[in-house]
């Protein structure tokens, strides 16, 4: 049930961390992967050689998400090239750090359409083609901060949230065409994105005594979710956001 032979995965944000992990898992389970990422290398990117160390096929995009032009470019050249996606992973994303009284409309606005907008888009437009097959498996990445507010990140949390509505709309309209769309939460995990936080004593210290696990979660912790989501064996489950935090939202 957990056997992905023969599908084809487009995973954004796949260049390191979280996406990286997810691609090189979804390879495992026996998926080609489309990989795309603003600065992802078109050949011999650290997630290539893994994925084809696998002797699984593996093909490199790169587009700046948060531009609306560079999203449908890539979406007409990947749907061109690759005419049945069978599982798409919206794992690209970005996190811009300032107070709300100092958050510019610049910052605003990058994280709105990275983790958002074209989400949404590249959703939509990849998600026709799995409604009119019948079959289709989408995952978001979330973020504990889909529930709550986090600090001197307020279009991230706003990103966020929204997103944790989409799958649900997404899977209102999608679930009785054959198509799974639901998403992943991760924790406070040891990536690029929270190395601020790890590097503040205070909050790192503060973080970790809130986290039953008692530790940062690690990029290799989301295999087994991800894998789950984009297999047979998540058929029933539709709009679901599943947290992977070492029992933060227990807590």
């Amino acid at each position: 049930m957990f056997e992905l032979n023969g599908k084809v995965a487009l995973v954004t944000g796949c260049k390191r961390g979280i996406g990286m992990a997810m691609a090189v898992a979804l390879a495992k389970a026996g998926a080609d992967i489309i990989g795309v990422s603003a600065s992802l290398e078109l050949s011999g990117s650290e997630v290539e050689k893994a994925v084809t160390a696998l002797g699984r096929r593996f093909k490199a995009y790169q587009c700046d998400f948060a531009d609306r032009d560079s999203l449908y470019a890539f979406i007409r050249q990947v749907q061109k090239d690759e005419p049945v996606i069978d599982i798409l992973v919206n794992n690209a994303g970005t996190i811009m750090r300032k107070p709300a009284a100092e958050h510019p409309d610049e910052y605003w606005d990058t994280v709105i359409n990275t983790n958002l907008n074209a989400q949404f888009i590249l959703t939509r437009e990849i998600g026709k083609t799995m409604i009119e097959r019948g079959s289709g498996k989408v995952i978001f990445t979330a973020s504990l901060l889909t529930f709550q507010g986090g600090i001197n990140v307020p279009g991230y949390a706003a990103s966020k949230g929204a997103v944790g509505s989409l799958v649900k709309a997404f899977a209102n309209e999608w679930a009785s065409k054959g198509v799974n769309v639901n998403a992943i939460a991760p924790g406070y995990i040891a990536t690029d994105n929270t190395a601020a936080l790890r590097a503040d004593q205070q909050r790192s210290t503060s973080i970790l005594d809130r986290i039953p696990a008692g530790r940062w979660g690690e990029p290799e912790d989301f295999e087994g979710p991800i894998v789950f989501l984009a297999s047979k064996a998540s058929d029933y489950v539709h709009g679901t956001i599943l947290t992977v935090d070492g029992g933060w939202m227990g807590r």
